[in-house]
């Protein structure tokens, strides 16, 4: 190697140092990317203050004097103050159980002259009984027959398990991520035997009820005029490989200014899976950088909106590498969801969004964009922060997007969020059973999603839409819908 070298004429030789160094270079800066990911911590939130958390080795001792009196004013502050500010307040809608106690003793001689209260909260486990349905005969006189009432629809026709115990199993599996077998444990403790295969398939029948309503959503989200889309992973139980698992995924497609969400299961990752969601789409949409948005995106009727929490991630990365340049970027990101919080904290309107974001957030996007265009030209593509600069100067007009409508959102979190329950049960049960078990998980999932973002009770709506779902109109199928749901519960409790 080194005769070679030694063959080469200055410029070339110079040519393979540089190349070398930038080698060198990139590798050094996925080292440090790989140990921050490792060891470093895992919070997006960024700093500004470079001095905050810098601790001296050592204190002089006055500073030392001054902090053990500190210390020593806070035992004698803690000493002194009640244990606690006071009770929480119990919530006003549970029921009441009242224990009167008197003082022992004769009591003939004195007066009661008043009651002190003492509340706390207790609970039951969760309480199972057999409801027993008993529908008498009647037979004419005259011998025309025999009258008898019809059972009310039932969820699993001649099956055991009611509509409550059913949201129950599901609500346990799928909000509350409790895998089956867990919940077999908690019926064997109250003595009720069930076998698992039975567990699974009241699980499979009652998701299979939800079937229309899912189909409705389905409609309903392709009509839409703002979808944030995403997706994750999940593991499927191969049938064709004994004990394989297969890698498929959730694509969910959240509507912002409706509040719902779509979990769609596909075992392919591929750019054509998305089609018969987003090929007629009309709107913004708004994604990450994964490729297989990119030919929809292109579409003349579609905006495409960018992820600023996406391009920050990159600069965070990029710190251990130039943290000059990718502090620099995120303070003026930082910048950006200051406007963002003070629009939430003042519950501005989109008109009064839109005016605030084009007043303050316009001038910081157009600074910083052009500090990026010049800065990325003498920065190594390859490094951590030439990879960052990339990949938000490629994204410039999507991650500006957001300026164009004030109901639009500046990034893709919220519909991050709605994939944390299907992350954290992945965790929990490990994978579906087969392709179809995970398409019928969509299902619960799309709708538990909607319920976290209506700040509806689940097991609630589960149990009501359960009951009706078979005996409602389907011109009325969108009132199962949980945000309607939480409009029908509230009008009942007036």
């Amino acid at each position: 190697m080194e005769n070679a070298l030694e063959n080469l004429s200055k410029e070339d030789l110079l040519k393979v140092i540089s190349s070398r160094d930038e080698k060198i270079d990139y590798l050094e800066s996925q080292l440090a990317m790989y140990k921050r990911m490792q060891f470093g911590q895992k919070r997006e939130l960024f700093e500004g203050d470079p001095n905050q958390g810098v601790l001296p080795f050592e204190s002089e001792h006055a500073q030392a004097e001054q902090q053990e009196e500190e210390i020593r004013q806070k035992i004698e502050y803690v000493r002194k103050r009640p244990n606690h500010k006071g009770r929480a307040k119990l919530p006003a809608h549970l029921p009441v159980e009242e224990i009167e106690t008197h003082p022992q003793g004769d009591l003939t001689d004195m007066v009661c002259i008043g009651q002190e209260i003492t509340e706390e909260l207790e609970c039951e486990p969760a309480r199972f009984y057999i409801k027993r349905y008993i529908r008498y005969k009647y037979a004419a006189k005259n011998g025309d027959g025999v009258s008898m009432a019809e059972l009310p629809e039932r969820v699993i026709d001649k099956g055991i398990p009611g509509a409550s115990l059913l949201a129950m199993i599901l609500t346990g599996k799928y909000a509350d991520h409790l895998p089956l077998y867990r919940q077999k444990q908690i019926f064997a403790r109250e003595n009720i035997q069930i076998a698992s295969s039975t567990i699974e398939g009241w699980t499979r029948q009652a998701l299979e009820k939800l079937e229309p309503l899912y189909l409705q959503l389905v409609h309903d989200t392709r009509t839409r005029g703002y979808l944030q889309v995403d997706e994750t992973r999940i593991k499927v139980l191969d049938s064709d490989k004994k004990g394989a698992a297969h890698t498929g995924w959730y694509w969910v497609y959240h509507a912002p200014l409706d509040g719902t969400v779509l979990f769609d299961y596909n075992p392919s990752r591929g750019g054509h899976v998305p089609g018969p969601m987003l090929d007629n789409f009309k709107g913004y949409m708004q994604t990450d950088g994964y490729v297989a948005y990119e030919k929809y995106a292109k579409k003349k009727e579609v905006v495409h909106l960018a992820c600023w929490a996406h391009a920050r991630r990159e600069f965070e990365k990029a710190l251990d590498n130039d943290r000059v340049s990718a502090e620099k970027v995120l303070l003026e990101i930082q910048k950006l969801y200051g406007v963002e919080r003070r629009i939430k904290d003042g519950g501005l309107d989109a008109k009064q969004t839109k005016e605030l974001r084009l007043a303050e957030s316009l001038p910081i996007i157009n600074e910083l964009g052009k500090w990026i265009f010049q800065e990325i030209k003498n920065t190594l593509p390859k490094s951590q922060i030439g990879k960052a600069m990339m990949y938000a100067y490629a994204r410039w007009d999507a991650l500006s997007a957001y300026l164009y409508d004030g109901n639009l959102l500046i990034d893709n979190n919220q519909i991050e969020n709605a994939l944390r329950p299907c992350c954290l049960g992945r965790k929990n049960y490990l994978f579906a059973g087969s392709h179809e078990a995970a398409q019928r998980a969509a299902m619960i999932y799309s709708f538990f999603a909607s319920c976290k973002k209506h700040q509806v009770n689940p097991f609630q709506w589960l149990k009501y839409t359960l009951e009706n779902i078979m005996s409602i109109n389907h011109k009325n199928l969108k009132d199962l819908y949980p945000q309607n749901f939480k409009i029908i519960t509230e009008k009942s409790n007036m």
